[in-house]
């Protein structure tokens, strides 16, 4: 290895050692917003593009009332073909509902999670994952029917 390389690497590593001083001294002592994200988080996902939405039309369901339209009481059972690549299946509802979906790739977890509206009224969205064709589970809370739509975002 010549001089010159050895100046560089030394250089990098006195960088690398100062970069993670900086990253530990600016830390916050808090437990964070598990729901809120940097700013400069949102902007490189914005470079990254969004996952484009299912397709309603690739969705099907045993209680399908039309396309992208579900309605139920009790549970049920939604099935997304294949989408050829990662999408996200948005579901939107103006009530609260329950979405159990397997976690995207091989793993061998099932994520359970109980949707609310939202606080200014835009209603209940549930975001899922989706890489192959997948087997999402609805639960209505409560006696009541549900209607969930399968959304394009």
């Amino acid at each position: 290895m010549s001089g010159r390389q050895k100046a560089l690497l030394g250089l990098f590593a006195v960088l690398l050692v100062a970069l993670f001083v900086v990253a530990v001294g600016a830390g916050r002592d808090d437990r964070g917003d598990p729901g809120g994200r940097h700013g400069l988080v949102d902007r490189l996902g914005a470079l990254g593009g969004e996952r484009s939405a299912v397709d309603p039309a690739t969705v099907s369901a045993d209680c399908a009332d039309g396309a992208g339209r579900l309605e139920f009481t009790g549970s049920c059972a939604v099935r997304v073909a294949d989408p050829g690549g990662l999408r996200t299946l948005v579901l939107r509802s103006a009530a609260r509902f329950t979405v159990v979906a397997p976690a995207r790739g091989d793993a061998d977890l099932t994520i359970r999670d109980e949707v609310e509206p939202a606080a200014d009224g835009t209603g209940a969205v549930a975001k899922i994952a989706v890489d192959q064709a997948t087997d999402v589970g609805l639960v209505c809370p409560g006696l009541g029917a549900c209607t969930v739509v399968v959304a394009t975002s």
